[in-house]
């Protein structure tokens, strides 16, 4: 595995520097290094296509455990809210889902993390409730710009009066490391809504007024627009930049202790 850390905080520091460095922290910068550790935080977590908040539970189940407040959101049509498939679904739907979360459950001060296609969404919120978000964690995710459509980044072929993508029946070999979790992503997935690919995002900016950025790329998993994204962010000193070279795409699944503490280190 290799991790690239391009600009703020130093944050990956504490995964990538020997222990010889830790003499050179002060006392003092370590309490408080600590403290920020300890301090319990509200995540708000969103799968890519086809996924739910069952993707998350190895690592909400990890953040709970430490204290932490988590929120994991299956989105309109989706998972354990599939029954609300129509074709009335669309992106503004799926931003709703997630502004109406925050806005009902009155959090502040959150680490908002998407994954994959969730970039797309989470941007869109982040419009309506960026003053409630502290830190954004994009995991694999889609950095759209004003007036893109996921379907502008991402082509793919439209079925008329198709509304949704049927769910995957297949994973490619690089997916997953064990059996049991293609088994088990496999029973889970969902056709996604097809509106939510096709409808053009409204951005002012937002998102990239949020303080604390760090964007984590998978190269294991190859897709040109998210190529696009990771080079946008390590050009832009206000991102934290990680690749993560041993896991697939879903990472939450796949290697949970380490997207957890990573997590931890972006609040």
């Amino acid at each position: 595995m290799t991790m690239s850390n391009v600009t703020r905080r130093g944050m990956i520091c504490g995964l990538a520097v020997g222990v010889g460095a830790a003499g050179a922290i002060s006392s003092s910068t370590f309490v408080d290094s600590a403290r920020a550790q300890s301090a319990k935080k509200t995540f708000v977590l969103i799968g890519g296509a086809f996924y739910g908040a069952w993707c998350w539970r190895r690592v909400t189940e990890r953040l709970e455990k430490q204290g932490h407040k988590v929120y994991a959101l299956s989105l309109t049509g989706l998972a354990d809210r599939s029954h609300l498939l129509s074709k009335d679904v669309n992106l503004d739907t799926h931003i709703t889902d997630i502004v109406n979360l925050v806005e009902w459950e009155d959090l502040t001060d959150i680490c908002l993390v998407a994954h994959s296609y969730a970039g797309y969404p989470a941007s869109g919120a982040l419009e309506r409730i960026g003053n409630r978000v502290s830190s954004i964690v994009w995991v694999d995710a889609l950095k759209p710009a004003d007036g893109q459509s996921f379907r502008d980044a991402v082509p793919f072929p439209l079925e008329d009066g198709a509304i949704s993508r049927p769910a995957p029946k297949a994973l490619p070999p690089t997916a997953f490391n064990d059996p049991k979790d293609v088994a088990w992503v496999l029973s889970k997935v969902t056709p996604q809504p097809i509106g939510t690919w096709l409808q053009p995002i409204k951005l002012s900016g937002a998102r990239e007024k949020v303080a604390k950025k760090t964007y984590i790329r998978l190269p294991k998993f190859t897709l040109a627009a998210l190529d696009k994204a990771v080079e946008e962010c390590k050009a832009d000193k206000s991102w934290t930049v990680l690749e993560n070279t041993t896991s697939g795409h879903s990472v939450m699944i796949v290697e949970p202790d380490w997207l957890t503490d990573v997590l931890l280190k972006a609040v």
